[in-house]
């Protein structure tokens, strides 16, 4: 099909809009890491790394769209261990998994037992640490593109919608980031929340990795639930502060 009789096509355009959808929404996950990430940055530093990060990140995207083929064939089974046999998909989900858990877990501990004597990233330091920023976002963000990518070729067969669906919606995470950060940093307990999301979605992933689907609307409901109950707490703190300056 040319690329005006793709246009014409009804069926196109919903699985454009579909193929958005799903990009948005796993998209939360990235924007949650990339929040936790930047936000330990020097604050000058942190627009960079993050339009940076989501700029690679799409490059590399794209990049794999282009070689969909290879991104297919990561399902077939490359290793059998006690009688299991695992693809490089699964492979790629489980290294992914446990880095979240591990990093999760880590910035969880930092939060709860803070180094009162760890200096802030200046000169040399800063730059590295905002490399090392930008490193974990690409590879976090392939992470999940490969398994957006092949959920994507069993919704359509055209490059052209899959290319435009993830174009969209990188560009709408490159708008939305900052005023995540900053709502995340302003809030010590939605950090906390963004912390236990990425842990839950790590542990999502290594399950994944062994084989054990879990529907992605239970996690998100589950996500949206929890995020309802801290806007809550967000506007009961707010309205009992304004009570008290009145």
């Amino acid at each position: 099909m040319d690329f005006a009789h793709l246009i014409a096509d009804p069926a196109a355009w919903v699985a454009l809009a579909t193929l958005i959808v799903m990009e948005v929404v796993l998209g939360i996950d990235n924007l949650l890491f990339i929040s936790v990430l930047t936000n330990k940055l020097p604050e000058a530093q942190r627009p960079a790394a993050r339009r940076i990060g989501l700029t690679l990140a799409l490059v590399f995207r794209l990049a794999l769209l282009a070689s969909i083929a290879w991104i297919v064939s990561l399902s077939e089974p490359v290793l059998s261990l006690l009688g299991k046999s695992f693809s490089w998909r699964d492979l790629i989900l489980l290294a992914g998994g446990f880095f979240l858990v591990w990093k999760a877990t880590t910035e969880i501990r930092a939060k709860v037992d803070p180094d009162p004597e760890a200096p802030w990233m200046t000169g040399r330091a800063a730059e590295r640490g905002m490399m090392a920023a930008i490193g974990q976002i690409v590879l976090l963000d392939l992470v999940f593109s490969v398994d957006s990518i092949l959920t994507a070729v069993g919704m359509t067969q055209h490059i052209e919608i899959m290319v435009v669906a993830v174009v969209v919606a990188v560009l709408l995470m490159l708008l939305a980031a900052a005023p995540l950060a900053a709502f995340v940093e302003a809030h010590p307990t939605v950090t906390m929340l963004a912390l236990g999301f990425l842990l839950m979605i790590g542990t999502v992933l290594m399950a994944e990795g062994f084989g054990f689907h879990v529907p992605k609307g239970y996690v998100y409901t589950a996500m949206a639930f929890s995020a309802a109950i801290e806007a809550l707490n967000i506007l009961r703190r707010r309205r009992r502060g304004t009570a008290v300056d009145g």
